[in-house]
């Protein structure tokens, strides 16, 4: 067998082959074998036509698509092996010659990882933009753990307030008549948090535990339900009972049972350091993905459409997993959004299509830069990932399979890769607004 690789395009090539006739009389034989218990010769037992009878009823070309394939496809793998290919595609076949006899000749063209050509990727600007930790955020934070450390009291000798938590039963009407979905009974709301219609809430403040009475309200013009949306109704209410959220002294005893500090000052000094931690992190990242994308965007290449829609196809079944961790199936989310799948996936392609360049251009500048990861630098990748999972390293490293391993270093190598952009580049500094 012989062959010769002629590049088309960047990204696709073009491999002509040419097999012996005596290989090509081998394949047929083996084709025949293969096939003859298939075929129904009269007078012969299944399996025992010989074969010159069989290519005489229905011509030798009946053995064609097995011969071929026995004789094609090792030598299309040892070709992709030996000229050191990766194909993205199933590849497009053209027989030119075949049959008994003759060489068999044909040639075979397949899209392959394109040549990417590198744009600026040393020097590169961007501005480091470092959000400030304010008193607000501060506060937002203690706030929360003030709010996760309520209780909540039966209030039995007053009306409703404003930040109570009532439960209730209410019945919805709009010009006299019910409506789907207006009715319940034994309803939690908490007043003031603007869960519920617009001038409910309000009107429920001054109720008392027993008290009746209907409110007036207007739905949202740009209600969900469209039917309902800009309509005036009316709520029949009745308050079944009150409850007073009793909310912690912010001193050191909240501290403590909030956190692993004794003392208040301790533990609001602890926020303030982690929230600017989290803003740092939160700048270099967006630094990193910055340059990056400057990087990305300067370069070139051609991205066969295969490769777009295979991580278009991966971003699919990573949305489809997520969703059901959260107890949702894909057709219903398509049937809630009234969307199809394939214009879901077409939803996805520009950001795909970012990826899989992305990927191109990082692996062609380690290239360029001669990048390797360590053996410290996969060591670090096994750890770092180990620890995400909350799993001991050691145990974690014998669990991978081997593609797994191949990936983690290749992971090792991209952020290696990363790195060196960062040396190179031109960060300056700023406060966030």
């Amino acid at each position: 067998m012989s062959y010769t690789v002629e590049k088309i395009a960047s990204n696709k090539i073009k491999i002509a082959f040419v097999a012996s006739a005596e290989s090509f009389a081998e394949a047929m034989q083996k084709s025949y074998l293969k096939n003859r218990g298939q075929i129904n010769v009269a007078g012969f037992r299944k399996g025992k036509a010989p074969r010159k009878m069989i290519e005489n009823m229905y011509g030798e070309a009946i053995f064609y698509d097995d011969a071929f394939e026995i004789v094609a496809q090792p030598a299309y793998e040892e070709c992709i092996k030996a000229e050191n290919l990766q194909p993205v595609d199933r590849p497009e076949v053209n027989i030119e010659q075949i049959g008994t006899g003759m060489e068999l000749k044909y040639t075979i063209e397949v899209f392959i990882k394109p040549d990417v050509t590198l744009g600026e990727y040393k020097g590169v600007e961007v501005e480091k933009k470092v959000q400030a930790v304010t008193e607000e955020a501060i506060n937002a934070r203690i706030e929360s753990d003030a709010e996760r450390a309520s209780s909540t009291m039966d209030v039995t000798d007053r009306a409703v307030q404003n930040g109570d938590i009532v439960n209730l039963n209410y019945a919805g009407s709009v010009d006299g008549v019910a409506f789907q979905g207006g009715t319940a009974e034994n309803q939690t709301l908490t007043i003031g948090s603007g869960m519920f219609i617009p001038g409910f809430e309000e009107q429920m403040v001054g109720m008392a535990i027993g008290e009746e009475k209907d409110l007036e309200v207007t739905f949202p013009e740009q209600y969900h339900a469209e039917e309902l949306a800009g309509k005036a109704a009316i709520f029949h209410v009745k308050v079944n009972g009150i409850q007073e959220k009793i909310r912690p002294e912010l001193d050191d005893d909240f501290a403590a049972d909030v956190s692993e500090f004794d003392t208040f000052e301790a533990y609001k000094q602890n926020i303030v350091e982690t929230l600017e931690k989290n803003a740092a992190e939160r700048a270099e990242a967006e630094v990193e993905d910055a340059l990056v994308q400057k990087v990305v965007d300067a370069a070139d290449c051609d991205i066969p459409e295969a490769m777009i829609e295979d991580e278009v196809t991966s971003m699919v079944r990573e949305m489809e997993m997520r969703m059901m961790y959260q107890g949702i199936r894909l057709k219903d989310y398509l049937q809630y959004t009234g969307q199809d799948e394939a214009q879901l996936r077409y939803g996805y392609k520009t950001e795909a299509k970012n990826r899989v360049k992305t990927q191109l251009v990082l692996e062609a500048l380690a290239k360029a830069e001669e990048i390797v990861a360590s053996e410290e630098d996969v060591e670090a990748t096994f750890a770092d990932q180990a620890a995400r999972m909350g799993r001991d390293v050691e145990e974690f490293k014998k669990s991978l399979s081997e593609g797994q391993v191949e990936y983690l270093k290749e992971t090792a190598t991209i952020k290696k890769t990363i790195d060196f952009i960062k040396e190179n580049a031109k960060i300056t500094e700023a406060k966030a607004e």
